[in-house]
């Protein structure tokens, strides 16, 4: 896969002096090496983690309708820079981070004196990189059509990646929605499922040396959200704009954008084990909030009666039972979802939201996304695609006391579609409302740009273990890849938690659960999200015994720390977190056997602590263990079982 960089240029800067080429950036603690380079190819770089090849040379550059400014460029200068500063995020995984990193900015010119300046800052874990062009004054916009980038892995390693759908396929034509499963240890050079690429982030497993992932942050209405295209069989895949399909076919699948023009960042984390790509924050280090939040939104848990009790639970009768259930759970939230306006009525609506806040209880709303670019029949429509419909329809909201709501079926990358996102975020702002994403494309930064905006589906989630028993059957193994992959960067609804055996209203019926209530409950950790949609049924408060309905009433949805104890994809996974002095340890089992596991645990040691746990018959049980001095604990995990610790 490596290959020769022949030919590089040595210009002279406006000193005279000779240019300073290769530029090597490296981090605080000097274990990432990314060398920047230029040949008669174009610029490149390479990535090392601890003096071993991440990614050997890999494309930089931009194709837009200003010129290629991919190849023929000449190095000018480059300034080196640093990067420290604290900052709080509101509803994460973390809430207080340390952002470190070098850098250095490179600047290279091409056709008429316009320059390509690429941005670099690596920090203990993470790679970024990001493009600037500027020009002449008399040049105000320009066309970015494509970018050369690429990132070149080693040929031994694999991937854990997910395929991009084919436009406007799927029910009722509204893929992509960021729903396909994920690869497993696959080669690097294995085309993918559509032919189109693969969505971010993207896991890969280099050998023996560790792991990368590699996505982007910071896309905003300036540009498209961006993907990797299909690899060549070398295994080096290329950064991929939006394809011409998708939602509908409108809008253009490049970015138009004002002079200087600015991309996103590409990312590129790093780790010999998987803690960094556990606990990176890097979706958030390089981004800034966009707008102020018009007020302190509150996370949470919430019920949801439709994931479980479908179509036909979005009556007012039984949305009653489902307020009633986080009332006595102590939830925050009822998800009433699709159909609402036609099935409960307005004016039933403003009803329920006066009974849910009597019990201390928000309510969020469906709405659907569309204009018309995708087949979707239920509604509300036509609500969130235009301002003024938009505008109007929260204000009712707002004066009848709606908390929040979740959009569904977007369909796309386009600049357009990122558009209509930023402004459903923007406007939602105004009038006080949170905003959940389903049938969506992955985050990039979002819960840091947009204050109110809370999480995002874009992954195979729960409704597909209602719909279809593979899924289910396949559910303990993708609770070993999804934290190490689209978890990692961004928020995920994927709605844990379920506790009936079989999934529906009656039980009589449905796909069966293969997994322990251990696991499920485990999965409440495992899984982050600002705002926890469970896939609770009433029913489950008088089966469940008293110690985990009080384990449900205080699980926390957002965390101080994260913290990756042990495990690898497809095998078992245990992961920490934590909320004011209360730590949480989640582990689940992907495999249908038994398991003993040796863990440390250090922020425990020496403590006497709270383990819910499975019998062989796979019942819940608790009891009180006293975490070893050195941190050191063994567990037994059951057949697609799990285990959940805490320490209040």
């Amino acid at each position: 896969m490596k290959k020769a960089i022949a030919g590089i240029l040595l210009t002279l800067t406006a000193s005279g002096a000779q240019a300073a080429l290769p530029v090597t950036v490296t981090s605080p603690d000097g274990n990432i090496e990314v060398v920047i380079n230029n040949s008669s190819d174009g610029p490149h770089y390479t990535v090392k983690l601890d003096n071993q090849t991440f990614l050997e040379p890999s494309s930089l550059g931009l194709k837009t309708s200003l010129g290629n400014f991919s190849n023929n460029l000449t190095y000018v200068s480059h300034k080196d820079t640093q990067q420290d500063k604290h900052y709080e995020l509101m509803h994460g995984k973390v809430s207080n981070v340390h952002y470190q990193a070098n850098g250095a900015v490179i600047t290279f010119t091409g056709k008429d004196d316009i320059q390509l300046e690429v941005e670099y800052r690596v920090s203990n874990r993470d790679v970024a990189f990001r493009y600037r062009l500027s020009g002449p004054e008399t040049l105000t916009r320009v066309k970015v059509l494509g970018e050369a980038t690429t990132f070149n892995l080693p040929d031994e390693a694999t991937t854990f990646i997910t395929p991009q759908a084919l436009p406007e396929t799927g029910w009722m034509k509204t893929k992509p929605s960021y729903e396909e499963p994920y690869t497993f240890d696959a080669p690097v050079t294995d085309s993918s499922t559509n032919g189109v690429g693969y969505t971010f982030p993207a896991l890969f497993k280099n050998a023996q040396r560790g792991w990368l992932l590699i996505s982007e942050t910071g896309v905003d209405s300036t540009y498209v959200g961006s993907r990797l295209g299909e690899s060549n069989d070398k295994g080096v895949f290329p950064l991929a704009f939006p394809q011409e399909g998708e939602n509908s076919g409108i809008g253009s699948t490049y970015a138009a954008m004002s002079m200087p023009a600015v991309t996103p960042w590409r990312t590129i984390t790093l780790g010999s084990t998987l803690a960094p790509i556990v606990e990176t924050t890097v979706s958030y280090d390089l981004v800034e909030p966009r707008y102020a939040a018009s007020q302190d939104y509150e996370m949470g848990r919430a019920t949801w009666s439709w994931i479980v009790w479908q179509d036909d639970s979005i009556n007012y009768q039984d949305q009653i039972k489902y307020i009633d259930l986080a009332a006595k759970l102590n939830f925050e939230y009822v998800l009433i979802d699709n159909w609402w306006d036609q099935r409960i009525g307005r004016d039933k609506i403003e009803k329920l939201v006066d009974y849910a806040s009597d019990k201390g209880v928000g309510i969020i709303l469906w709405y659907n996304s569309n204009g018309w670019w995708n087949d979707a029949p239920q509604t509300p429509q036509h609500k969130m695609n235009t301002s003024p419909a938009r505008r109007e329809e929260m204000a009712w909201l707002k004066a009848i006391g709606v908390k929040g709501l979740k959009v569904d079926f977007f369909g796309g990358d386009k600049q357009q579609t990122i558009q209509l996102y930023e402004d459903i975020f923007t406007d939602a702002n105004d009038f006080g409302l949170t905003i959940t994403v389903h049938g969506s494309t992955l985050p990039r930064g979002w819960e840091r740009m947009y204050p109110n905006f809370v999480t995002s589906e874009a992954v195979l989630a729960s409704e597909n273990l209602v719909f279809e028993q593979d899924a289910l059957d396949k559910h303990a193994f993708n609770a070993t890849i999804l934290p190490f992959t689209r978890n990692t960067v961004a928020s995920m609804d994927f709605a844990p938690v379920f506790l009936n055996d079989r999934l529906s209203k009656e039980q009589k019926s449905g796909t069966i659960r293969k997994t322990t209530d251990t696991f499920e409950l485990a999965t409440g950790v495992l899984y982050f999200s600002p705002i926890q949609h469970f896939g609770l049924t009433p029913n489950n408060y008088h089966e469940q015994p008293d110690y985990v309905l009080e384990l449900l009433k205080k699980m926390p949805t957002v965390w101080d720390e994260t913290k990756f104890i042990a495990g690898a994809p497809g095998d078992y996974t245990v992961l920490a977190r934590h909320k004011d002095d209360n730590w949480y340890i989640a582990a689940v089992n992907g495999e249908d056997k038994k398991k003993s596991i040796d863990v440390n645990l250090p922020m425990l040691s020496g403590k006497t602590v709270t383990m819910y746990y499975d019998t062989p018959k796979g019942n819940t049980k608790l009891k009180k263990v006293t975490i070893s001095k050195d941190g050191n604990f063994s567990m037994t995990l059951q057949p697609q079982g799990g285990i959940v610790i805490t320490s209040g």
